[in-house]
């Protein structure tokens, strides 16, 4: 009946996309399906402003089941060991319209975390200068709706139970619990029987849908023969979803019987109370269950089975260590060589279920050690997957389970080292199978054993990121997951894609230019100190002092030097270069001296405020320079009005200086504020500093005509002075 289902409803707020450049960009959206979810809609929301600059956009929008999804919307490589499968995503157009709204079905979806990421195309890499232009807001926002089955059946091992499927429209649900150590599942329909006495049809799903990739087995049945369908190692400890779906006529309703067997495997006998006097001995302070460690019980019986038993696998015990946030090494308690032998595979659980370990990126490394193993042609074959280990490793076989594909590994003689990096890992339990395995069969193995060294970690960042890249630790609401920031020229996903990367005689390059162009300042501290603006050049010295050692330590290649905090360099940096404008333009209004430096205390108290607030906000440069400009055309009025003629009065004034001065600072201006990008930042970045340092040393006004230029023999007293008059101008001799 429709009264058994009950819908409920998930939101979370919008958020505003961004061009993407590296996995920060997109963001993130974080849910969870309950259990006994028949049906998982998603409403897709995408909406642009209204502004002549907004145009149409694609969004793309990326889904995932147990973890972030894995995405590579640049076309880079990913790291050498990294087995990397492509996200499920779909693309949604804003063109004319201003809103885009669109669904996304799932039917019997997997119970857990899903995930969702959102970006815009890739970013055009041109330098913003916050204020200059209005960006476009696209926002995205997703919702979900579940459909969930209130009183699901519960299909008992080894127990037939009947059942009756109403019509076609209305499937028939059910759930088995697959217990631990469930080596097979054989799931069987029988007797069945249709209300029209016509021939049976009926569709049988098994397991729930999981993105990107779905392995929900399908079985088709008709007629009154008995089908069945056998699923090797099923998820452990996990609700099995079964779908029944009738292929008759709509009216007619179908009567079937089901039943559920396993064949389950009793691990290899391990003294456990010595495991654990082990984990007592060799890290102080443990103690057998303490929180953020785990050993799994070996030789625990299996619950709700039937069938055979054998000893099919020789358990490990593993602790768990929780290091940092999305940090945790996994230590064996027996010491890191695990003995592999070929008539049983050796199991290791790596726990991942905690909810916040998929933001990662899981590391297994194996080391075979060559003496261990007498048969020159031997190969030890390795398995790391999901939910259920693989119980048996053969040639054949291609490391997958019932109903998730595994990652494959192998080391020989020939290679003995092999290392596996698995990208956000989804939330489960993980199993690392070993097995010996040799070319004439398992026969030729009687009795060999091997000994594999197992280094096992969750790291937030594979290699930190390298030496080109930044290891950043992301949140969406409690939600904490690491990504790779690359620099100079770097890419991928832990930064390892040299395509167009800078060599280092471009890194070196870079950076002299960025800071050797500083020194374009010094023709304006020799003009400033000749002119007796001591002040001003003061602030000159303080802005090429402080813009060479923080593009020093700016630069994003081995070429770098810090020599102190970076944030301390670009605030300092930053101070410098508005203050520089301001005092240059107070200089040329002529003020009173008292007044002048008034305006130049109080200006830059008022700068270093404003840009505490908003470090790299236009106003915080061009409102200094407007209300300085005003201060300078007022007293520049107003010394022509009491001159009654132009002021400046001099036309080589004009010609020689203020003009040649005004068409620099407006070209950079324009170079900074139009032409940087991310590809050119260290040459026209360059040229900024040139034209403005140059500009300076032509906007300085000449030096008060009373005051004579440098002159330290007229400075000393031991002689004769002329003395002027500056009223009279006339001179006498004393």
């Amino acid at each position: 009946a429709d009264s058994l289902y009950v819908s409920e409803y998930f939101s979370q707020s919008a958020q505003k996309l961004s061009f993407y450049s590296w996995y920060g960009n997109a963001k993130l959206f974080h849910f969870h399906v309950p259990e006994d979810t028949v049906l998982l809609r998603w409403l897709l929301q995408a909406s642009r402003g209204k502004g002549p600059e907004c145009t149409s956009m694609d969004i793309t929008v990326h889904f995932r089941h147990g973890a972030p999804p894995v995405i590579n919307p640049l076309g880079t490589r990913f790291p050498a060991n990294a087995t990397v499968r492509p996200s499920y995503n779909i693309s949604i157009t804003l063109s004319s319209a201003v809103q885009n709204t669109t669904f996304v079905n799932v039917t019997s979806p997997a119970a857990g975390d899903w995930f969702i990421a959102a970006h815009l195309p890739q970013a055009a890499g041109r330098i913003e200068v916050k204020g200059f232009s209005t960006p476009c807001p696209y926002m995205f926002q997703a919702d979900m709706f579940v459909l969930r089955l209130t009183d699901m059946p519960v299909l008992e091992p080894g127990v037939p139970m009947p059942h009756t499927v109403v019509s076609p429209a209305k499937p028939l649900h059910v759930k088995v619990f697959v217990p631990k150590h469930v080596a097979e599942m054989r799931f069987q329909l029988s007797s069945c029987v249709t209300s029209e006495q016509r021939a049976c049809a009926v569709r049988v799903l098994l397991g729930s849908i999981t993105l990107p990739q779905s392995f929900q087995r399908s079985l088709t049945c008709t007629g009154s023969i008995n089908c069945s369908l056998a699923l090797e190692s099923p998820p452990w400890e996990k609700w099995l979803q079964i779908v029944v779906e009738s292929l008759g006529t709509a009216n007619a309703s179908v009567s079937v019987e089901m039943l559920a067997s396993f064949t389950v495997c009793r691990p290899g006998s391990t003294n456990s109370f010595l495991n654990f006097v082990s984990l007592n001995q060799s890290q102080a302070g443990a103690r057998p269950g303490a929180a953020g460690s785990s050993a799994p019980a070996a030789g625990e019986a299996p619950r709700n089975a039937s069938g055979p038993r054998s000893s099919c696998l020789q358990s490990q015990p593993v602790v768990r260590e929780d290091l940092d946030v999305v940090s945790v090494r996994y230590r064996l308690l027996n010491g890191p060589g695990v003995p592999v032998n070929s008539l049983s595979p050796s199991l290791l659980l790596l726990n991942l279920n905690t909810g916040m370990d998929s933001g990662g990126s899981l590391v297994v490394s194996l080391l075979l050690n060559k003496t261990s193993v007498n048969l020159a042609n031997a190969t030890v074959a390795a398995c790391v997957s999901a939910a259920s280990p693989v119980l048996s490793l053969n040639a054949t076989r291609n490391c997958s389970t019932a109903f998730s594909q595994g990652y494959p590994l192998s080391v020989s003689t020939s290679s003995a080292e092999a290392t596996l990096i698995v990208l956000y890992p989804q939330t489960d339990d993980w199993f690392l199978s070993l097995q010996l395995l040799c070319p004439r069969g398992q026969g030729e193995c009687a009795g060999a054993e091997g000994r594999v060294t197992v280094f096992a970690y969750l790291t937030p960042c594979f290699s930190d990121c390298g030496p080109y890249g930044q290891c950043s630790l992301l949140r969406r609401h409690g939600y904490l997951y690491a990504a790779c920031s690359c620099k100079a020229g770097w890419g991928g996903w832990s930064c390892t894609d040299d395509t167009k990367a800078q060599t280092v005689g471009t890194q070196n390059l870079a950076t002299l230019l960025l800071t050797l162009s500083n020194l374009m300042f010094l023709p304006a501290i020799a003009v400033a100190v000749y002119r007796f603006y001591l002040v001003e050049a003061s602030v000159y010295t303080y802005t090429m002092f402080f813009s060479t050692f923080y593009h020093a330590c700016d630069q994003p290649g081995v070429a770098v030097m810090c020599i102190m905090d970076y944030d301390t360099l670009q605030y300092c940096d930053f101070l410098g270069s508005v203050v520089s404008i301001w005092v240059t333009i107070l200089c040329m209004a002529r003020l009173k001296k008292i007044l002048k430096y008034v305006l130049f205390v109080l200006g830059t108290l008022l700068i270093a405020m404003s840009l505490q607030l908003d470090r790299r906000g236009v106003w915080n440069m061009m409102g200094p320079c407007l209300f300085a400009l005003l201060i300078m055309v007022t007293a520049w009025v107003h010394h022509g009005a009491k001159r009654r003629h132009c002021y400046p009065s001099s036309w080589k004034r004009w010609v020689f200086y203020l003009l040649p001065g005004m068409a620099l600072a407006f070209i950079a201006i324009s170079v900074y504020a139009f032409m940087e990008t991310n590809e050119n930042y260290y040459y026209t970045h360059s040229i900024w500093h040139v034209l403005v340092a140059c500009s300076v040393a032509f906007l300085l006004p000449p030096r008060d005509k009373h005051k004579k230029p440098w002159a330290w023999p007229q400075k000393l007293t031991c002689r004769y002075q002329i003395c002027q008059n500056d009223r009279e101008e006339l001179y006498a001799v004393t």
